[in-house]
């Protein structure tokens, strides 16, 4: 059995190059050209490769001041890396348009396989036909495999979460909260809870929770349920102006 080849290290003074530093999701760091986006493997993770490219593909770029470039902070994250150098990360399109499609399929109440049994395959085929095959080999890249659905819809739910929990706590007054006991397919009791209030002098609803009742669907189970879900949020109870069922 052959053995694993060792990952070679980014280095910050590599930025002299004109190279950022993507990383991948096991930690395996590949060189970027700021100039021109290629990005190449590990293996060519050294000063004389990167060099080269820098010579041959864009002749030293003449007159730029390099040394204010070596100087400049060069964190290995490749977002953080290319928004230092004022260069638009393709990565950050890429994940916008893997968020995006999450948002749709939740939105259509659709299930997450269609991504990457239906959609992305006829997303190829057509940017292979109309667009080229650059076009499709940029989609190829659109992380929508099942896992990533599921957790682009978690991640938006927590966030909206979020901003709903501080728009309450930031309402000028006190919020209204209304809840609702329903059943699910599965033949079990949910609750959920909407909240309404101010925000920019404009009055605004919310879904706020639906959350199973694991007991009964008594007046103290409810009560129960909904205290719990401020305690576990850290919201005070006197934000609460009016509850109703």
């Amino acid at each position: 059995m052959s053995k694993m080849s060792k990952k070679r290290k980014w280095d910050d003074d590599y930025v002299r190059y004109w190279f950022t530093c993507t990383t991948e999701v096991d930690g395996t760091q590949r060189p970027q050209c700021v100039l021109c986006n290629s990005i190449f493997s590990n293996a060519d993770l050294r000063p004389s490769k990167l060099s080269d490219h820098f010579n041959r593909q864009h002749g030293g770029v003449g007159g730029h001041d390099l040394n204010s470039l070596k100087h400049m902070p060069a964190p290995s994250d490749r977002s953080e890396t290319l928004k230092a150098f004022g260069v638009a990360s393709h990565e950050d399109a890429l994940l916008q348009a893997s968020y995006q499609f999450a948002y749709l399929c939740a939105k259509e109440k659709n299930p997450h396989t269609i991504a990457e049994k239906l959609v992305k395959p006829c997303a190829l085929e057509i940017a292979q036909i109309v667009l080229g095959p650059d076009a499709q080999k940029k989609l190829q890249q659109v992380p929508l495999s099942d896992d990533v659905i599921h957790s682009r819809i978690d991640e938006m739910s927590q966030d909206i979460l979020q901003q709903v929990l501080e728009d309450i706590q930031a309402s000028p007054l006190k919020v209204g909260i209304q809840l609702a006991e329903t059943t699910d397919m599965g033949d079990c009791s949910q609750l959920m809870a909407f909240v309404r209030y101010i925000k920019e002098r404009e009055i605004i609803e919310e879904f706020l929770f639906c959350e199973p009742l694991q007991l009964t669907m008594k007046g103290k189970d409810v009560f129960n349920l909904f205290r719990d879900f401020f305690l576990k949020h850290k919201i005070a109870f006197d934000v609460c102006g009016s509850v109703c069922t």
